[in-house]
């Protein structure tokens, strides 16, 4: 359905660029085809071939702006998921991460966005010539192992940085995250207060209930979640619950919705459920948008977090996606839902905005 909504500004709230530009290596400005043909027969990823993300897909997409983050797992010698041996090495890692954006504002591709000035100039000079404007982004980070102490911290914002999930799967150096259990540690609640001074955003998406209902009761600065699901549609602890989106709500946070089947259909194996992909649609990330609506009874705590490319490609997106150009598939969908068009511009780009807005005044 073409409604007035079609190709409307879009503000993704979680793409992990860098990591598939250094560890997939993926240069983001060959187009599509190029990248996927460039690997095919590689198997050492399972996303390969698949990939959705590239910057001429997010111009193609009128995708302006993102929260694009940095990464570096620290894990011990017994882990059976990947990361590095010492916090060195991660912290390594996130600034390789970070030369590789700096590289790509030298070459005009993007541009990073650090306060309420910086983002108002850059919303007005993509629309007015978008498919020549750099893509503005917010730095963030997925899991503060990295950090190997505060004063790492401190040059990490004055690099940029204004978000910072704690823990990402499993035990953490800060928290414990995905697939585990307990509230902050000692060094989780340092590091809280730190950002908390720093006017940091606090990410709650990978923190496990108990660390998410410690982190909100301790931290007194801005919450948002960059890319969650609802545990309505799937129940595990990596999605939220009814009682966590509510307090997220009252919090005034951004919940941005993420578009990996295996946090919008129950069942979906990693790596198994490839058949399954025709059974998940784009409805079903409308699905999880307007639950939470209907939660907060009003449209302005709920955004896009895509996580496209996120160890993933089009082989564990929904149908529809091809690229990241599709989320603007997502404008009809919520029209024809009755979502009226202030409404879904707010979910494809205000939200955040008038988030980033209120918080950096």
């Amino acid at each position: 359905m073409k409604t007035k909504t079609d190709s409307i500004f879009c503000f993704d709230g979680h793409l992990d660029l860098a990591m598939n530009a250094l560890e997939w290596n993926r240069d983001l400005r060959w187009s599509i085809k190029e990248i996927r043909e460039s690997e095919k027969g590689m198997t050492d990823k399972p996303d390969r071939g698949n990939g959705t993300v590239t910057f001429p897909e997010m111009r193609r997409g009128n995708i302006g702006i993102c929260v694009a983050t940095l990464i570096g797992r620290y894990v011990d010698r017994s882990s059976k998921i990947p990361g590095w041996h010492s916090q060195e090495q991660a912290w390594a890692q996130t600034q390789g991460q970070l030369a590789w954006y700096r590289a790509m504002e030298d070459a005009g591709e993007m541009i990073q966005i650090t306060n309420r000035e910086q983002l108002q100039k850059h919303i007005e000079t993509w629309n007015a010539d978008p498919g020549k404007t750099p893509v503005g982004y917010i730095l963030s980070l997925e899991g503060a192992d990295s950090i190997v102490s505060m004063k790492h911290l401190e040059i990490a914002y004055s690099n940029g940085l204004r978000a910072i999930g704690p823990a990402h799967y499993k035990e953490g150096v800060y928290a414990n995250g995905t697939n585990s259990t307990g509230k902050l540690n000692v060094k989780g609640i340092e590091l809280l207060k730190e950002m908390d001074r720093l006017g940091m955003i606090l990410d709650v998406s990978h923190l496990n209930d108990e660390a998410f209902g410690d982190a909100l009761d301790r931290y007194n600065g801005p919450v948002w979640a960059s890319h969650n699901n609802c545990r309505k549609f799937v129940n595990h602890n990596r999605q939220f619950s009814d009682e966590m989106i509510i307090e997220l709500i009252s919090r005034k946070a951004v919940i941005g919705v993420a578009l990996d089947n295996w946090m919008l259909i129950a069942g979906w194996e990693q790596g198994k459920s490839i058949e399954k992909r025709k059974e998940v649609s784009l409805e079903k990330v409308v699905d999880n948008i307007d639950h939470i609506c209907q939660l907060a009874g009003h449209t302005k705590c709920v955004a896009i977090g895509s996580d496209l490319d996120g160890a993933f490609g089009t082989e564990q997106s929904s149908i529809e996606i091809d690229t990241i150009a599709d989320l603007q598939q997502i404008p009809s969908l919520l029209w024809e839902r009755g979502y009226s068009e202030t409404d879904i511009k707010g979910i494809m780009h205000q939200n955040w905005i008038d988030f980033l807005n209120r918080v950096w005044s």
